[in-house]
């Protein structure tokens, strides 16, 4: 009888792990952590990985995420490991995907090739990667290295289905740039898409304009990320101006850094924040009932596919 897989997951992602275990029949590999007075970091896979399959759970939001994802698959792999997935929820520098200066770090292809650095196991590595800012990052990986793609459609479009229920709405874009997508989601959910005109002004971006009529309609704003909320707030603004008679947001990546949850709140132009529990920041929003949809039950679909 073969072993269950078992399942590893960096320190941020310890939240999401409780939701995978469900979704999944895993079994859970312990990871023993110290940290040494000078700041340095002591890792040790405390589980027998040889022979077995591994998945590595964990997005990268921040510099060490990215280390202890590299250091622990090192690890996996050493250990004679059969196969390893990892599992990224959210691609951290995803909209740092090209150099627009001379000299700019394309830091989404630098740390594609941080991760491509892990040593292939016997029966492959691949990598699981969620509604990525740009397509084309899925391409920064090793050859060695499988890549895939999963798409937030089926979380987003359950959730707008479920806030909105029969009433009528429009799906909305917070610019021209996301509008295909927009457009596709609205398909899907047989509804109106709409997004705002901006034009650079001097001091920033402006809104010149809607170009959908949303007056006195409820709008659904969808963004593949919330960070500071500030391009949200302001796509909501113009909305409103044109007559909107409520605003929601939905979002496959709910960052929130700092109290930037706190400041969308405090503008009261959204009547909803709703969006997936992908990013560590979610967890703002995890007493908030129907608040948040896990990325879990998709991403383990789609570990099951490739076994």
């Amino acid at each position: 009888m073969s072993q269950r897989p078992l399942l590893i997951t960096i320190r941020s992602y310890a939240y999401l792990e409780p939701a995978f275990l469900a979704a999944g029949d895993f079994e859970r590999g312990l990871v023993e952590r110290k940290c040494f007075p000078d700041g340095e970091r002591y890792l040790r896979v405390a589980v027998d990985c040889w022979g077995r399959d591994v998945v590595l759970l964990g997005g990268a939001p921040q510099d060490l995420d990215w280390l202890e994802i590299y250091d622990l698959g090192c690890a996996i792999s050493r250990a004679g490991a059969r196969s390893l997935s990892i599992v990224m929820p959210y691609f951290g520098y995803a909209t740092m995907e090209r150099a627009v200066k001379p000299g700019e770090v394309v830091t989404a292809k630098t740390r594609a090739r941080l991760i491509s650095a892990i040593p292939t196991c016997d029966a492959g590595t691949r990598i699981f990667l969620f509604d990525l800012h740009t397509d084309g990052i899925e391409f920064y990986f090793s050859d060695s290295h499988v890549t895939r793609h999963l798409y937030g459609a089926p979380l987003i479009t359950q959730a707008v289905r479920e806030l909105m229920g029969d009433r009528p709405y429009v799906l909305a874009a917070t610019d021209a740039g996301r509008a295909k997508w927009v457009q596709s989601l609205a398909r899907a959910l047989g509804v109106e898409p709409a997004f705002v005109y901006k034009e650079r002004r001097e001091g920033g971006v402006g809104v010149t304009g809607v170009n959908a009529d949303v007056s006195g309609r409820e709008v659904v704003i969808y963004d593949d990320m919330v960070r500071t909320g500030s391009s949200l707030v302001q796509a909501g603004r113009a909305y409103l101006a044109a007559g909107a008679s409520k605003v929601h947001a939905v979002a496959s990546h709910l960052v929130l850094p700092g109290d930037s949850l706190e400041k969308i709140r405090e503008t009261g132009v959204f009547a909803t924040l709703l969006g997936t529990d992908s990013h560590p920041g979610s967890q703002q929003l995890a007493d908030t009932p129907g608040a948040l949809r896990s990325v879990a039950p998709l991403l383990v679909r789609a570990l099951e596919r490739a076994t």
